[in-house]
């Protein structure tokens, strides 16, 4: 379990300006950078409208922005940050398999947000879940799915085919598989997800229909309110006020997940806002 000051989510221009200014105001700093958030930044070839970085890519203005916060003494996590719960004055957070306990949290997530399928939200903890190592227990011995849109799913099938009595492997989107997994990789696409009268999960797929116990699904993101239950949203974005604080306590946001303009210099001066929000909160309190 780790433990630190503010917990930053995302690993583009917002959370490294955000990384770099609240470690220059002291506070101890975790990022949770999941390899998988590239956004569209990464694949950018040149960019020309960035001060004083003429003509550079996306991916070597990130590296420069991660290097820097690094070098500040940010720690990295490379892992997707799943859930976020309150845990006395502060925040528990699931990181990968990881909990990471902070006092506050900034979300730089960009603007992506993931579209679930039919029934999925309505059956979350009743069968549907977003993470094997939190649930995978309470389906020991029992048949389960999982739907996987990233790499990521490939540990988790792996973990649940450790419990379960059978898993079958379903892509929400292509990814690269071991030459041999510990379940089945199943065709068809999957479309929707349904209660059955017995309480398993009905799985329709392009390829047909099948009940299981539970059914886990996996993505390189979460959107920002089912991370943090309660958040307020303005439409698609997270609603914040001038100082980038949202309606949670000790929580913030910056960058593309807080609305248009969606422009690098934008998320660079609101990370660097959070950082300085966040450290006057925390050196009140």
């Amino acid at each position: 379990m780790a433990n630190c000051d503010i917990l930053i989510i995302g690993s583009g221009p917002a959370a490294w300006s955000c990384a770099l200014t609240a470690r220059q105001r002291g506070l101890s700093v975790t990022v949770a950078a999941a390899d998988s958030a590239t956004g569209w930044l990464a694949k950018a070839e040149r960019i020309d409208n960035y001060p004083g970085m003429p003509q550079v890519s996306g991916q070597e203005l990130l590296h420069v922005f991660r290097q820097q916060a690094e070098d500040a003494g940010a720690h990295i996590l490379s892992a997707l940050a799943r859930q976020s719960m309150p845990a006395g004055d502060g925040y528990m957070t699931l990181v990968g398999n990881d909990i990471v306990e902070s006092r506050a949290i900034v979300l730089a997530t960009g603007a992506a947000r993931p579209t679930l399928l039919p029934g999925e939200e309505g059956l979350l903890g009743q069968g549907v879940s977003w993470c094997g190592t939190c649930d995978g227990m309470f389906y020991r011995g029992m048949e389960v799915a999982v739907l996987s849109a990233w790499h990521g799913g490939v540990e988790e099938g792996e973990f649940l085919a450790g419990l379960a009595a059978h898993v079958d492997y379903y892509f929400l989107a292509s990814h690269a598989q071991p030459a041999e997994p510990p379940y089945a990789i199943c065709p068809g696409k999957p479309r929707t997800l349904a209660a059955t009268a017995d309480g398993r999960i009905l799985l329709t797929t392009s390829e047909g229909e099948k009940a299981y116990d539970g059914v886990f699904i996996f993505r390189p993101a979460v959107a920002p309110d089912s991370l943090m239950p309660g958040l307020a949203l303005e439409g698609s974005f997270i609603a914040v006020d001038r100082r980038m604080a949202t309606n949670l306590p000790r929580v913030y946001a910056c960058g593309d997940c807080t609305g248009h303009p969606l422009q690098i210099a934008k998320a660079v001066g609101e990370g660097n806002i959070a950082a300085i929000s966040a450290a006057s909160d925390l050196h009140n309190t």
